[in-house]
């Protein structure tokens, strides 16, 4: 009986040149995961929230904002992630630094908008992953139940309803908004 191999594991290089199929896909631990297409109401709130954050970071020049960009998190087996939304520091990541390719680098801050078919451990495998590569803040937005959970790490978060503020923290100094603004 001949033994078999296990599978083998894809590689940022190949991910980033799979041709486009109308899905989005990440990378987990070289296997290729796709994700749920977005709905009218998740892109409407990631407009909502790249529209409060870009004229934010723009002002002050803390950095840059990206939509659906992904972050090369892990290699060997690599991990690439692509939050909704992120923002990597000005002191991190100069906009003359941006590659074509996937950043190497994680977010500061990470923001997923929940989709319905999310499952839990997938939710949670993703913010182990992003505060293992260094993400010091993610917001959790529930667009359902019009919340958005703070994570300062996978074990320390707090919720927000829509009749509180959201703020930066230390990573976006300064940053206030209405819950509201965001999840109408």
């Amino acid at each position: 009986m001949a033994a078999t191999s296990p599978p083998r594991k894809m590689t940022v290089a190949e991910f980033f040149m799979l041709p486009e199929d109308g899905y989005r896909y990440e990378l987990v631990r070289g296997e290729l995961v796709r994700m749920s297409p977005v709905g009218g109401r998740h892109a409407w709130i990631v407009t909502r929230v790249i529209g409060r954050l870009v004229p934010f970071v723009d002002a002050y020049q803390l950095g840059t904002v990206f939509c659906e960009g992904g972050h090369h998190l892990q290699s060997d087996p690599d991990t690439v992630r692509e939050p909704d939304v992120s923002f990597i520091s000005a002191n991190r990541l100069a906009q003359a630094d941006i590659p074509i390719g996937f950043l190497k680098l994680a977010p500061d801050l990470a923001i997923e908008v929940l989709s319905p078919s999310e499952r839990p451990g997938a939710r949670r495998e993703k913010l182990h992953d992003y505060f293992a590569a260094g993400t010091r803040l993610v917001w959790e937005i529930d667009p359902e139940r019009r919340t958005i959970t703070i994570y300062r790490s996978p074990e320390e978060s707090y919720t927000l309803t829509a009749k509180d503020m959201i703020t930066g923290e230390a990573v976006l100094p300064g940053f206030a908004c209405p819950v509201a603004a965001l999840i109408p």
